[in-house]
């Protein structure tokens, strides 16, 4: 039982803090920056949405008067089979014309419509976005000066949890979010130069290097940045290229959100085997980043598990303090609501909810269960 409690201990240690470590000092030992420009290419702003009535609207007003010349800027829109009153805006909207719109009348998921999105863009780059999120006037642009550099393939934003208005959000998922970026910063500026994956609210492809991608993929943000490296070009992030999205959806929806986006890590696996191989030159980053994640679930619970058995008085402190972990955790839940104990209890609660998430998504996988793509 002590070597499991050890071995589950280390794999914890190494997802959660070992990995970002390593990312800091490689930054400073080896950095890689990137040549900047004012490069204004043509591009096309493709969006899929299936019944966004409630966001559309606003959505396509933030999309026009963004800060790019009108003249190189195409937004386009495919309805996936929608049901209310997305394809009435859409039509509505049609004739202006820097907008294109694809009204296919059944839903055949993100994938396939993306694909459609990006046979009908004209645009010499690609930005991928999404319905919900509203972005900052200069993102596109601060992205696009980045393409100066011929190394660099794709560049992603980054995605601010809260709202332009209040500022970003500091606690529970923001918290965890404003780590997760931190990482993403280290790994696009050090080493191999890139980041395991883009922000799906806002990235730029160029468009020769955009694949075709697989009917009912999920993660087409993952997809596509891990097709670009592999094809020899970087994928950088752009903090100050900034989306703003609600840091909270409801707790059933966003619960449900987390178990979709770990599912497309299992699905990746099975669509494009070749990321555990020598043909992915960010495999190092991808099992650290993505797949020990999904392991730290089945961490979590042999390391509690085995730290009840043996005797010796550290074994009983690490049980006690991840059982004081998780009552924590339960305090979070009850929405305990200040102090330095509630900002505790809430991001505790985080954790569980985000490694319960991967445990469900584990199950999917196993059971074979699909995930389809919703608003």
């Amino acid at each position: 039982m002590k070597w499991i409690f050890w071995v589950s201990v280390a794999l914890l240690a190494y997802t959660y803090a070992g990995y970002a470590g390593w990312l800091w000092l490689r930054l400073r030992w080896r950095p890689r920056p990137v040549r900047h420009g004012c490069p204004l290419p043509s591009v096309s702003i493709v969006l899929v949405a299936r019944d966004e009535e409630s966001v559309l609207r606003e959505k396509l007003q933030n999309l026009l008067t963004l800060d790019y010349p009108a003249d190189r800027l195409q937004v386009v829109v495919v309805s996936d089979g929608s049901t209310d009153g997305t394809e009435s805006i859409l039509r509505e909207h049609a004739r202006d014309s820097r907008i294109c719109v694809l009204l296919n009348q059944l839903s055949s998921g993100k994938a396939c419509g993306l694909n459609d999105g990006v046979g009908a863009a004209e645009g010499e780059v690609i930005v991928f976005t999404d319905a919900r999120q509203k972005i900052e006037p200069d993102a596109v642009r601060l992205l696009l000066e980045n393409f100066a550099d011929p190394e660099v393939g794709c560049a992603s934003g980054e995605l601010m949890l809260g709202s332009l208005e209040a500022g970003e959000a500091a606690k529970g998922m923001g918290l965890y979010w404003r780590i997760e970026k931190k990482i993403r910063e280290w790994e696009s500026g050090s080493g191999s130069g890139s980041v395991v994956g883009a922000t799906g609210a806002l990235y730029a492809v160029r468009r020769q290097l955009v694949p075709t991608v697989p009917a009912g993929t999920i993660l087409d943000d993952l997809y596509i940045p891990m097709h670009v490296v592999r094809q020899g070009s970087r994928v950088i992030f752009i903090p100050r290229a900034r989306a703003w999205d609600c840091p909270d959806l409801g707790g059933t929806r966003e619960f449900a959100r987390k178990v979709r986006t770990l599912s497309g890590n299992y699905q990746l696996l099975q669509i494009a085997p070749w990321l555990l191989t020598r043909q992915n030159p960010l495999r190092f980053e991808f099992i650290s980043h993505k797949l020990l994640r999904l392991m730290a679930p089945f961490a979590l619970v042999t390391a509690f598990v085995s730290s009840f058995f043996p005797h010796a008085s550290i074994y009983r402190a690490a049980f006690f303090l991840q059982l004081a972990f998780y009552a924590l955790s339960l305090l979070g839940m009850a929405g305990l609501k200040r102090g330095i104990l509630a900002r505790m209890a809430d991001a505790a609660f985080t954790f569980v909810v985000l490694n319960l998430a991967a445990a469900v998504a584990f199950g999917n996988f196993v059971r074979g269960r699909q995930i389809a793509w919703g608003r």
